[in-house]
């Protein structure tokens, strides 16, 4: 074997160590940019509408998922040069936080549907209300006569 293809190896070995580096720290980025279990379960208002936009806030992902896009960039780019001894773990990691991103994400969603929905409902209840109220007024004045 020649000098030049330890050299080629040695520096493939060496790139493959930092491709796996850049993968494991955009991951510990990713994780680091989702949100704080105590910031989606505290909550500090006095109405149901506060309560879900405090949430819908406390559940934004932030840059978690461009890190996230970074880590399977290189996981990509190091499993095609068949860099990785062992990828297993990494590809359960990507795995992992990702269907967290999207597991937040929909909820999100979700309490965006609320947070639209519930000033909804309490019109159409107040609505209701003001009528059982006329109701029960006309009621009483046909008693009355």
């Amino acid at each position: 074997m020649s000098q030049a293809t330890l050299d080629d190896d040695d520096l493939f070995g060496e790139a493959a160590n930092e491709m796996r580096a850049d993968v494991e720290d955009s991951l510990a980025a990713a994780r680091a940019g989702l949100p704080a279990a105590d910031d989606i379960w505290d909550v500090d208002s006095e109405n149901t509408l506060g309560v879900l936009n405090g949430l819908r806030t406390a559940l934004d992902v932030g840059d978690a998922t461009e890190h996230l896009r970074d880590a399977k960039k290189w996981y990509t780019m190091g499993e095609r040069a068949d860099a990785f001894e062992d990828a297993d773990d990494l590809a359960g990691e990507i795995e992992a936080v990702e269907e967290l991103i999207t597991d937040i994400e929909d909820a999100r969603e979700q309490v965006g549907d609320l947070t639209s929905t519930v000033p909804q409902l309490r019109s159409a209840l107040e609505d209701a209300g003001d009528e059982a109220d006329a109701d029960s007024e006309a009621d009483a004045a046909e008693a009355e006569a």
